[in-house]
């Protein structure tokens, strides 16, 4: 009961978080695009870090069209990798949520690719609703930055999760049969 009210309570300051924000900044800039985001980022990691779930849907199951990345590749997923180095994102993520030696830093990582990903889609499809409204009520061109931003922070890493899990999955499976993972491949 606690652990819901807690889940509650989270949906609840978030949406009022929201609120404020588009009362503040009306929801037609590029300044509201990125602070909803990043928002939303916020709100979206707290309650998944609350909801502790296994997530173990076969959603989170790398489908055939996406085997090697040939989805992805074509679509510039290494380029959005080497962008995320470029700007610090990836160090940045290092030293929150730091890769350990142990046994179980695979599986922990292959977790958090699920966590990650679940949170960046559900922000995914919140951002994209504010798109249509506002390209329904201010035109297309006004709707440019929640687009944009919607594309480069939460598209592109659902993607790069889903990229990376197989990879994080074979070297799983290469650690258990004692050969030496390689996760550049």
């Amino acid at each position: 009961m606690k652990k819901l009210l807690s889940l509650v309570l989270i949906v609840l300051i978030t949406a009022a978080l929201v609120y404020v924000l588009v009362r503040t900044m009306g929801i037609q800039k590029a300044g509201f695009a990125i602070s909803l985001n990043f928002l939303l980022m916020g709100g979206a990691l707290i309650f998944l870090e609350t909801l502790q779930s296994k997530l173990q849907l076969k959603y989170f199951d790398q489908q055939p069209w996406e085997t090697g990345g040939r989805v992805y590749k074509p679509l510039g997923i290494n380029l959005f990798r080497k962008l995320l180095v470029l700007v610090g994102w990836e160090k940045l993520g290092k030293a929150t949520k730091p890769v350990g030696k142990g046994a179980n830093t695979l599986a922990n990582l292959y977790h958090r690719t699920k966590i990650d990903e679940l949170g960046h889609l559900i922000i995914l499809i919140i951002v994209l609703a504010f798109t249509v409204v506002v390209a329904i009520r201010f035109g297309l061109a006004k709707a440019m930055p929640l687009l944009i931003s919607n594309i480069l922070l939460n598209l592109y890493p659902v993607m790069l999760q889903r990229f990376n899990r197989p990879r994080i999955a074979r070297a799983m499976r290469l650690g258990r049969s004692g050969v030496k993972a390689d996760l550049a491949g």
